[in-house]
């Protein structure tokens, strides 16, 4: 069991201002994301204009690179979402173990908010949950009316790397959100789902194991049979290598116990399950979500599968639909 203490746990993200909200709490290093070279378009385009040019990178070429940036990250919606939105980063105790969070949510409410916990991708500090992630694929859906909070897993953006167990105890990082959740201004605790991408989607099954209460979940490129994976994408065994205790002497017992399709029914039958796919995914394979979907079916888990066709790991050719499918799903079951 995880340890998760917070003495007079006021979390109070206020509605009048995005920047200067006020949290009175035991958490450490509470900020608005607002800040530094994200405090204004401005900043944040002058940084990548730095950036691309201190590369090497010829004239032509890192002004490309500058217009690819403008064009996916606009300074009206920045603006947009800054007016509109309140994003803090903050750090919290687990297991004894300083790890970093995040909280976004709409500035005003008119009633009390469902709350999606989000479960990034990725091992380590690749995949961290960094500000334009967050502005392309979270603040959409926290427009939509959604406060999101999410976890970084412990060991991100750490010097020592080597805490992440890759669906291990980090998943407890995710379990003690639930106790930040109920202080978070403006939420409805009885709405709790999860959403969760590629490596995110197996820690979703895994915390969802632990948290009953969860009404709903989506699942983008998820891994759900981390053995098979490995004849798909036999490089991932460097990862479970580095990461997964007990790998080398334990190998099958560790990977089965991060395989949802293994424990399918120790899944709620009242949490429904929205799948996610490209059929030309390199890094998961489309099989996780089709065999899934199958062995859901069978434990009468209601769930729903969408392939997309000619498209890739990131969906990046169907974004408006597949956000319109998360909002949907989110919107029908919280």
């Amino acid at each position: 069991m995880y340890r998760f203490v917070v003495v007079l746990l006021l979390l109070s993200f206020a509605s009048t201002s995005a920047v200067g909200s006020e949290v009175k709490s035991e958490l450490n290093n509470v900020k608005s994301c607002y800040r530094g070279i994200f405090s204004e378009y401005s900043t944040w385009e002058s940084a990548m204009q730095r950036k691309f040019s201190s590369n090497g990178i010829e004239t032509s070429k890192a002004m490309k690179k500058l217009s690819g940036f403008k064009s996916r990250f606009t300074e009206e919606d920045f603006n947009y979402f800054k007016s509109k939105l309140s994003c803090q980063t903050f750090t919290y105790r687990v297991d004894g173990i300083d790890v970093q969070g995040f909280v976004i949510k709409p500035i005003v409410l008119s009633e009390k908010a469902p709350v999606i916990i989000y479960n990034r991708g990725g091992n380590g500090n690749y995949g961290a949950v960094v500000f334009g992630s967050m502005m392309a694929n979270l603040f959409p859906l926290a427009k939509e009316g959604f406060v999101i909070v999410g976890s970084q897993y412990r060991g991100t953006f750490t010097k020592e790397d080597n805490l992440d167990e890759f669906g291990g105890q980090d998943v407890n990082d995710i379990v003690a959100l639930m106790d930040i959740i109920p202080h978070i201004e403006g939420v409805d605790i009885k709405r709790v789902g999860m959403y969760g991408v590629s490596r995110g989607a197996m820690q979703t099954y895994l915390a969802a194991k632990k948290i009953p209460s969860i009404k709903a979940i989506a699942a983008v490129a998820g891994v759900v049979d981390l053995k098979k994976e490995l004849e798909y994408r036999p490089n991932m065994e460097k990862v479970y290598k580095n990461r997964i205790p007990l790998y080398e002497s334990d190998k099958d017992a560790q990977l089965l116990s991060r395989s949802a399709i293994s424990w399918v029914e120790k899944l709620s039958k009242e949490t429904p399950i929205l799948l996610l796919h490209g059929d030309q995914d390199k890094r998961v394979s489309v099989d996780n979500s089709r065999r899934f979907s199958e062995a859901l079916n069978a434990g009468k888990i209601p769930n729903k599968l969408i392939i997309y066709k000619n498209d890739n790991h990131f969906l990046e050719k169907n974004r408006r639909a597949v956000f319109a499918e998360l909002s949907g799903w989110f919107h029908s079951h919280l």
